[in-house]
């Protein structure tokens, strides 16, 4: 028996094709997580949220990519417990990585490791962090509504042109991505202020998000 990351397959390539191509230094940052507020129960996992794995990838193969995620039930595991698999969750960068920045980082803190002689630090981990914060193009603003409450998105809605929106919804509420060059001039100023003083808007930027048609602790995300 294996875990299951792909609950949705058709969505999830609906989900790819949507993304916006990479550029040659460019490509998606992913990571799949186990989150213990996802579980019931006794479960004796300690942390909170866990890095299972990540990686990146360009559109053309993240789907076999994903599907290689799905090991045997027992490969994921926490202080020897084995990580259920209602614990699993899947999320993306929203906007590409841009590798070259991320090489210039990864050398500069090689170096500064080596002077502290920092012996113990993970040369992986480090290049796969700065990845993470090396954004490239950013196409997305993500807004997370941590409710799943519709009166939240009528608002937001009030405050930006329905055309530059795309709202997925998750296991807790809605991640509203906003496509930044579709912001109509008239709301450029005015809707990041607006929107973050509304009830259950937890956080905006260029966040991760969980990846639609993949396991979200049991949920499927989707777009809608």
């Amino acid at each position: 028996m294996n875990y299951k990351i792909i609950t949705d397959e058709q969505a999830l390539k609906a989900f790819i094709d949507w993304l916006p191509a990479c550029n040659e230094h460019e490509q998606y940052y992913l990571c799949l997580l186990s989150r213990t507020k996802y579980l019931e129960g006794d479960h004796g996992l300690k942390a909170d949220k866990q890095q299972l794995k990540r990686f990146t990838s360009k559109k053309e193969n993240m789907l076999e990519k994903i599907k290689q995620l799905e090991c045997a039930v027992g490969a994921y595991t926490q202080g020897g417990i084995i990580i259920p698999q209602e614990a699993l969750a899947l999320y993306i960068s929203i906007n590409p990585r841009d590798l070259w920045k991320a090489t210039y980082t990864s050398l500069v803190t090689f170096a500064q490791n080596i002077q502290a002689e920092a012996r113990v630090k993970n040369p992986h981990q480090e290049v796969m962090s700065a990845i993470q914060q090396s954004c490239s193009n950013k196409y997305y603003i993500d807004i997370d509504v941590d409710a799943k409450d519709p009166a939240i998105l009528e608002q937001i809605r009030e405050y930006l042109n329905p055309s530059c929106l795309t709202v997925m919804e998750t296991r807790g509420g809605y991640h509203v991505l906003v496509e930044l060059a579709a912001v109509d001039p008239a709301f450029k100023k005015s809707w990041h202020p607006n929107i973050m003083k509304l009830p259950n808007v937890d956080q905006s930027g260029d966040n991760i998000v969980p990846v639609p048609g993949c396991t979200q602790g049991g949920f499927t995300p989707k777009f809608i």
